[in-house]
């Protein structure tokens, strides 16, 4: 009888799903007029002090929203080495119910407006603000709403506890059911060496226009560490690299792809510094939160009701791991049959067979050599049928052949909320996992009727 495969090793710590706002932070949120709803769409984070240091990740879409713009103009401004990746930043802004993308210039001098308004309010420099929206593609921002909706943020409602920065996550939603939140308190040493609690937490949104290569999301997380902004960026991309661009729920992409990772440096922890094990621990948990973060967004897909996972092991190299799960979770034949508890596992086998290695710049997020990435970008993942494996929700199906299984008991397995998806190449010692969800009718009912 064939075993069935462990899941992947995970180093990770444990993230609890709740929003909890480090030290040095302030945010509140509020309903502006945004959405015809009338429910939260504007939401501000303000550092307490001295700027924020900040490293970001952006949609690689070529049709990049008016925030997205304005955000890599103000972190160059910050810190022109980062290339608009990486700076300082004073405030943070989300509106919701519109994507301020495809809006031209007029889009752009809106985006300024607020961002002008902000930072006048708060007592910053303009290029101190970054921002992210998200909505309907080709509408306006109703300026005149959401600046006195600034205004009186910043003039009364400013807090310093969880629960606003929970309130900014739900802002931030538009057709996800719920928000999204994560955090990890971890201890490291202050100047003296003694332990110190410090806090990486989260919030985002995005169930639909999601697809690797950043996928369709906005996410702010913040930290209470000491972390500069080049540092930062090191940590952060390549774990977007693991699980954002891991995640895939309909296969298209957006023009508002943001995540912003901001450290207050406030906690009294040392600095940390490049290499060390406690700049490790760190990335861990900044990863962790990203993880814990992406799972939930793929879970909430729109119109979903199975989290699908996909472990892969055995692979050439992690990049060929990471194809391999990227494109058994974006297959809509696998997310079809998931959605009808259907153990056709000849769909994931065809899948994995079209792997591709990711983008250039995904590679080299990755960690790859600028040459290798050329070479191995859009590339074939490598695999040989009769060295693979597949098990579906714990149940061997595929073992270079065929594995007898109970359908009836598979069937059920399969009407789980999560199903894992588990394979081995059998190819080298490559592991990476991918998040999906299962296509439902309700995923088309949703989506056709999106602007009206």
């Amino acid at each position: 009888m064939t075993a069935p495969l462990p899941p992947l090793p995970s180093d990770l710590p444990r993230a609890a799903p709740e929003a909890r706002l480090p030290q040095g932070f302030r945010a509140a949120a509020t309903a502006a007029g945004i959405k015809a709803s009338g429910g939260p769409d504007v939401g501000i984070i303000v550092v307490a002090g001295e700027p924020a240091a900040v490293a970001a990740t952006f949609t690689t879409n070529r049709a990049p929203a008016a925030p997205v713009l304005l955000d890599r103009e103000n972190l160059a401004a910050t810190d022109p080495t980062g290339a608009g990746r990486r700076g300082w930043a004073r405030s943070l802004l989300a509106t919701s119910g519109c994507a301020n993308a495809a809006t031209g210039d007029v889009g752009m001098a809106d985006q300024r407006r607020l961002a002008s308004c902000l930072a006048a309010a708060i007592g910053s420099d303009t290029e101190h603000v970054l921002a992210m929206s998200t909505g309907l593609i080709g509408t306006r921002l109703p300026v005149e709403r959401v600046v006195p909706a600034i205004e009186a943020l910043v003039a009364a409602d400013l807090r310093s506890d969880d629960a606003a920065f929970a309130a900014v996550g739900e802002a931030l939603r538009t057709t996800d059911s719920r928000a999204k939140s994560a955090a990890v308190l971890l201890e490291l040493p202050d100047e003296a060496g003694a332990p110190t609690t410090v806090t990486v937490s989260g919030v985002a949104k995005g169930v639909g226009m999601i697809h690797p290569n950043m996928a369709t999301m906005l996410c702010f997380l913040l930290t209470d560490a000491a972390v500069d902004p080049a540092l930062l960026e090191g940590i952060l991309r390549p774990v977007v690299v693991r699980t954002w661009d891991q995640v895939s729920v309909d296969g298209d992409q957006s023009t508002n792809d943001t995540v912003l990772l901001a450290a207050s440096g406030t906690a009294g922890a040392a600095p940390l510094q490049p290499g060390t094990e406690e700049a490790m621990a760190f990335g861990r948990a900044v990863e962790a939160v990203a993880r814990s973060l992406a799972r939930q967004q793929a879970a909430d897909g729109e119109g979903a009701a199975t989290l699908i996972v996909c472990g892969v092991s055995g692979a050439f190299d992690d990049v060929d791991a990471r194809a391999v799960a990227r494109a058994v979770v974006a297959s809509n034949l696998v997310k079809a049959a998931i959605h009808g508890a259907d153990p056709n596992w000849g769909r994931i086998v065809a899948a994995a067979g079209n792997a591709l290695a990711a983008p250039v710049e995904v590679l080299e997020a990755a960690g790859l050599e600028a040459a290798e990435a050329q070479t191995r970008a859009g590339r074939a993942a490598s695999l040989e049928p009769h060295r693979l494996r597949v098990d579906l929700a714990g149940v061997p199906v595929f073992a270079g052949l065929p594995v007898p299984y109970d359908a009836v008991d598979l069937r059920a397995r399969l009407r789980q909320d999560e199903v894992l998806i588990r394979l081995d190449l059998g190819m080298g010692e490559g592991t990476g996992e991918a998040f999906g969800c299962d296509l439902t009718e309700a995923y088309v009912i949703e989506n056709s009727a999106y602007s009206t």
